[in-house]
């Protein structure tokens, strides 16, 4: 049986060698994990509330919510509580490894994965970083482990067990354990978000491929579970991607070490032989980067 935090599908590592800057030991000593998750619409939840027995079928308790819901705020987006996670995909940049991969496996519940990435963090105590994650992400993951009684002292904690975590915590918006890339980059103003997709193409990194977030509970649908991971996946390391283009920007990282990043990178992905990592090298320019 995997440990919590272990891939349970599929990752790779390179060593890359040559590593004598600051930031390399800063990275030694605090992993970094980036993250996202895609969702589906919850509907055990909806038949709960709603009263919505099963002659009612999935797609119609769907519908059903997306038109109330397009009543009320002109678009289907369901709450947060209301997002069950069919994916968490994560990047793992530890010492001079990066690794990628979808926690659990096909089969794993929603419980089980929302507790695996919590168990990452009880771990590691990561430097956390996402692109909406504290608009998003971690709100559908702290009312989902709610609901299934998720435990995550290391990540709730805000000084009561580790002084450190008064003056720097992953739950206030302007400390830096949890990096909101977008929110920091608009100055915490949502009138200025950039969408990450746009964002990742116009520096030069691939962005999406073929599914976006409004395409996957068609695919849930269709029993395309482990497409909806490969995109989650990709997204993540898009993710990533602008994190080390902002590290280079704000001096964190040299124009070499950050050219080494990206090649680390691509030789990491193009080891793992699988047709979603092809697609992606394939729609990556080394030109721009």
């Amino acid at each position: 049986m995997l440990p919590p935090f272990q891939p349970a599908m599929r990752w790779a590592t390179i060593a890359l060698p040559g590593f004598v800057t600051p930031i390399a030991c800063h990275l030694t000593m605090t992993p970094t994990l980036v993250f996202d998750i895609e969702t589906i619409p919850d509907i055990a939840g909806l038949r709960a509330l709603h009263e919505l027995d099963s002659a009612v079928s999935d797609t119609d308790v769907a519908e059903m919510a997306f038109q109330m819901r397009r009543q009320k705020t002109g678009s289907d987006f369901l709450p947060h509580h209301l997002q069950r996670v069919a994916a968490i995909s994560c990047v793992l940049r530890e010492g001079d490894s990066f690794r990628v991969w979808s926690l659990g496996g096909l089969e794993d519940d929603e419980g089980s994965i929302i507790q695996r990435f919590f168990d990452g963090i009880e771990k590691y105590t990561p430097q956390l970083v996402s692109w909406n994650g504290g608009g998003f992400d971690l709100p559908v993951l702290h009312y989902r482990g709610l609901i299934h009684g998720i435990q995550c002292p290391r990540y709730w904690d805000q000084g009561e067990d580790d002084r450190e975590f008064k003056w720097n915590n992953y739950l206030s918006r302007y400390h830096s354990r949890h990096l909101d890339l977008m929110d920091l980059l608009a100055m915490y103003t949502g009138r200025a978000n950039a969408p990450l997709d746009e964002l990742a193409k116009l520096i030069g990194f691939p962005g999406k491929l073929g599914m976006d977030g409004s395409r996957v509970w068609g695919a849930y649908q269709q029993g395309k579970l482990n497409e909806i991971r490969n995109y989650c996946e990709t997204d993540v390391v898009n993710t990533y991607l602008v994190f080390a283009r902002f590290q280079l920007m704000r001096g964190q990282f040299t124009r070499a070490r950050y050219q080494q990043e990206c090649e680390l990178i691509r030789s990491t992905l193009a080891k793992s032989g699988e047709p979603h990592w092809a697609e992606y090298l394939a729609a990556w320019s080394s030109e721009k980067n």
